[in-house]
């Protein structure tokens, strides 16, 4: 399956989410308590940064799409798109920067190795945010290059995510 017959199927799936791995639909596991706290307090960190400093960039938590390839799309558990607005009918982020998954035991592999690795394959991507809420860690992957990534372990103080110029502290993270 194609990214774009994805996304038409996947609108015709109310309440359920899913995603494209390689043209294979991938179910989502429903969500634990500290899951959606730890996306809710992500999104709305991610949100106050960006209005204190003022940049033309949203958050968003849930409901939209990155496309990683033409057979690979992924639905992160929160993101920041900066630019032109995405527009109110879409459901692909446009300008990608910063993405977030919050790991959940049985996709923990998959979030840290391929997710990490296929998000920064995407141009715009300057940060994946992988939230081990057990461990009160961040894993922060940073592109440092046209085909390298930095990684650092974050358990306090603050993460500096430029661009797109933001800061947030990892303890306002997990709520």
């Amino acid at each position: 399956m194609t990214v774009p017959e994805f996304l038409a199927w996947a609108e015709r799936q109310p309440g359920k989410h899913f995603e494209l791995f390689r043209g294979s639909i991938i179910a989502q596991s429903a969500e634990k308590a500290d899951h959606a706290r730890a996306k809710a307090a992500t999104w709305a960190a991610l949100q106050g940064a960006i209005r204190k400093a003022g940049l033309p960039c949203e958050a968003f938590v849930d409901g939209l799409t990155v496309v990683i390839d033409d057979e690979t799309a992924y639905e992160p558990d929160a993101l920041v798109n900066c630019g032109p607005r995405v527009p109110g009918d879409s459901v692909v982020a446009t300008s990608p920067v910063i993405v977030v998954e919050v790991l959940s035991p049985s996709t923990e592999h998959i979030d840290k190795a391929v997710k990490a690795a296929d998000y920064l394959s995407v141009a715009s991507i300057e940060h994946v945010l992988i939230i081990d809420v057990a461990r009160k860690a961040v894993h922060h992957y940073r592109r440092a290059g046209a085909s390298r990534a930095d990684v650092a372990i974050v358990r306090d103080g603050d993460l500096c995510l430029a661009p797109p110029g933001i800061s947030v502290a990892v303890a306002d993270l997990f709520g």
